[in-house]
């Protein structure tokens, strides 16, 4: 069968390095690329051909790990996709697991467990902790998100690229009022701003 390649997707050089040394020290396991952005991921993976991408979630401006998971796993002969994070939020663990994530790990995980994880996706396994598992079922068992009429149109206003100032012009509202609204919507969807929010918000075909 060969060693098990990774290529790891990281925005952070530190990390990057430490992953590598982490996976490396494993006689199993053979890193083929690094890369920084989403783009540069997929662009990665499409030329390298590894069977495990371990791709972090938040990859600064642009495209964040959902988005490389689903770009990866529409690749023919998709590798599988194995998220390592900071964040431990339900919405985003959700999120990653529908666009075909093998797993979800935290950085601060056992690195022992991290390479068997990286084994256990590579071999089609799913890799969850039981804690995770447990989320994962309460998440999908969780009612869908709904918003009230005024704060979809705040939404889709803010979708279409609308500051603050525009949306309360265009509502005939204060800014004050928009900034109440967008509180609430981001509150209902996990979300800390605004490009969190509607990266949420389109995969909860909240907004095209």
């Amino acid at each position: 069968m060969g060693a098990v390649t990774v290529l790891i997707v990281d925005d952070h050089p530190v990390v990057r390095t430490g992953v590598r040394a982490l996976l490396q020290a494993d006689p199993g396991i053979e890193v083929v690329g690094e890369a920084a952005s989403g783009p540069e991921a997929v662009e990665q993976a499409t030329a390298l051909r590894p069977r495990v991408v371990l791709c972090d979630l938040r990859l600064g401006e642009g495209m964040d790990g959902i988005g490389v998971t689903a770009a990866v796993r529409a690749l023919e002969d998709a590798p599988a996709v194995l998220i390592l994070t900071t964040f431990d939020r339900d919405a985003e663990l959700l999120g990653a697991l529908q666009a075909g994530a093998a797993g979800y790990l935290l950085k601060d995980a056992d690195p022992a467990h991290i390479v068997r994880a990286v084994k256990d996706a590579s071999a089609g396994r799913l890799v969850l902790d039981p804690q995770m598992s447990a989320r994962v079922v309460a998440a999908v068992r969780a009612p869908k998100i709904t918003l009230t009429d005024r704060e979809d149109d705040v939404l889709q206003l803010l979708a279409g690229g609308a500051s603050n100032r525009e949306i309360a012009r265009a509502l005939f509202v204060t800014e004050a009022t928009v900034k109440t609204h967008l509180a609430h919507i981001f509150a209902k969807l996990g979300a800390d701003n605004r490009s969190r929010a509607l990266v949420i918000a389109r995969r909860e075909g909240l907004v095209s």
